[in-house]
């Protein structure tokens, strides 16, 4: 049997989304072909499944992933609002709503960044949010 491999969830032209059009069962190479929709897990980023995995294995337990992590509590306590937001789990002004510290400022997102609490992707996205006044 081939190796598997991890399944793009964006095209690496556009950067949009792809649609899934064909599955096959390996045993019975049965082919079933249309436009399935995945799951909300499908489209995580790699980064952002592993927060989640970890997040899952120290029982939901922030304090945990803070320590496990070794990056301070608020960077944790973003990163899981980020990922509630991204799963469409709780919209942006809810999560704001309900804890209105939660967004850093500028200097923080840089300060993170420098200690590598913070992917160039994530400090990219945080100070796009600031700038817009988010």
């Amino acid at each position: 049997m081939k190796p598997l491999h991890p399944m793009p969830t964006h095209c690496p032209v556009t950067g949009e989304p792809l649609e899934i059009t064909r599955l096959e069962g390996p045993n019975s190479h049965i082919i079933l072909e249309g436009r399935f929709k995945p799951n909300e897990f499908a489209l995580l980023s790699g980064e952002q499944l592993d927060f989640l995995r970890i997040f899952l294995k120290l029982r939901g337990n922030l304090k945990e992933v803070e320590r496990f992590l070794g990056i301070s509590y608020p960077t944790v306590r973003l990163r899981f609002e980020q990922l509630l937001q991204h799963l469409s789990y709780e919209s942006v002004e809810e999560s704001q709503a309900k804890n209105p510290q939660s967004e850093l400022t500028r200097q923080q997102i840089l300060s993170a960044l420098e200690k590598g609490e913070l992917s160039a992707e994530e400090a990219a996205k945080q100070l796009r949010s600031v700038k817009k006044g988010r």
